[in-house]
């Protein structure tokens, strides 16, 4: 199992001080960075294979990879062209796509709990997984996942009036695909790239994989288990107030 981490994009929405931008893979709670939380994470699930999808100040990204001297490093691959769009960040990792085997698809900027970890990662079988909480605030910012007779059939912001589903959740932004369900995301994505929508978001060509249904995929419903994507500048104060206090007493296993 391999995990490609997605840290390319510049993070505008979170308002940071222009003298000093971090990607936003290297927010620290705790005195963690989301990244080293990630890697130790993913390590203590027994996945030591991960590749970084960077842009923005990839410099400090891998310079916090020096400091953590973590072994194996990560494989990093460059996006130059950060600001286009995440579908292009998924296209510069196609060949960690297509390498073969179960591929874990991860948004950088989540704070969350193991659980969601064992989730994602549980399970001998190859599979394709996708992650709902049920939990969420209405809006247009959270990605939604309708699902349908246990089968995922939406994944979007918004909603079509009048689709028809039996539950809805957020989306965690982590995904699971086996071979064959990683080999035709990279090759939807490519489509993507070759018909100059390279600028969209990721998720457009995940709906078309799980909306043509030539793979079948799993929901695991993460409904309970703190989380939050960081966004906006409120998304850290609360990932501080409220989420990482929910997670100490479990930060102690992250070694």
């Amino acid at each position: 199992m391999r995990a490609i981490i997605l840290a390319a994009g510049r993070g505008m929405r979170l308002q940071q001080a222009s003298d000093q931008p971090l990607p936003k893979c290297l927010l620290r709670f705790g005195g963690l960075s989301l990244l080293e939380r990630h890697l130790r994470l993913l390590k203590n699930a027994g996945v030591d294979a991960v590749v970084l999808a960077l842009g923005f100040r990839h410099d400090l990204v891998e310079a916090e990879l020096d400091r953590l001297g973590w072994k194996p490093r990560p494989e990093i691959v460059l996006n130059p062209r950060y600001e286009l769009g995440s579908v292009l960040t998924v296209h510069t990792v196609a060949g960690a796509m297509t390498r073969g085997g179960d591929v874990l698809l991860m948004d950088a900027d989540v704070l969350y709990h193991e659980r969601i970890m064992t989730a994602l990662t549980t399970g001998e079988r190859p599979v394709n997984r996708v992650l709902i909480d049920r939990d969420f605030e209405a809006g247009e910012e959270p990605v939604k996942v309708c699902v349908r007779a246990g089968v995922p059939i939406e994944l979007r912001k918004q909603l079509e009036p009048g689709l028809k589903y039996d539950i809805i959740g957020e989306s965690v932004g982590f995904f699971r695909f086996d071979e064959a369900g990683a080999r035709r995301l990279a090759a939807l994505v490519a489509g993507y790239v070759e018909s100059e929508r390279a600028h969209l978001p990721h998720e457009e060509a995940i709906r078309d994989l799980l909306r043509e249904g030539s793979q079948s995929v799993e929901v695991a419903d993460v409904t309970g288990a703190p989380w939050i994507e960081i966004d906006f500048p409120n998304d850290v104060t609360r990932a501080g107030h409220e989420v990482l206090p929910q997670l100490q007493a479990w930060q102690g296993s992250l070694k």
